[in-house]
């Protein structure tokens, strides 16, 4: 069993930034895929961003050239670099991590991100 902890949201006005932490409790040795995801009210939680053990990041559009996902192995934690803000932005930010051998996923709590026009 996994927990993940997620932690570094809060209240920004547009055009600022945030840096989101998620750290596992234990170091996952094999092969995985750390993501971060977020759900805005009334809508599906999407992928924002994912990189694998390895190093190899993945964004989607509405992150992409803003966003920066990087990760400690050492310590099994991602980050969100997350710059020029925009209130759109605003959700409930969530990491997981999945295993690629097995497809098991870990869920953290989420936390939230508000972004002020």
């Amino acid at each position: 069993q996994v927990q993940l902890v997620e932690s570094g949201g809060g209240l920004v006005q547009a055009g600022g930034s945030l840096r989101l932490s998620c750290a596992a409790s234990r170091r996952i040795l094999s092969s995985n895929v750390m993501a971060w995801y977020r759900q805005a009210p009334g809508k599906q939680r999407e992928l924002v961003a994912d990189i694998t053990s390895g190093g190899l990041a993945n964004y989607a559009d509405s992150a992409k050239g803003r966003f920066t996902v990087s990760r400690d192995n050492a310590k099994t934690t991602v980050y969100l670099q997350m710059n020029s803000l925009r209130p759109e932005d605003t959700a409930v930010y969530y990491c997981n991590v999945r295993m690629v051998s097995t497809g098991v996923t870990y869920w953290g709590q989420g936390t939230q991100v508000t972004v002020s026009s």
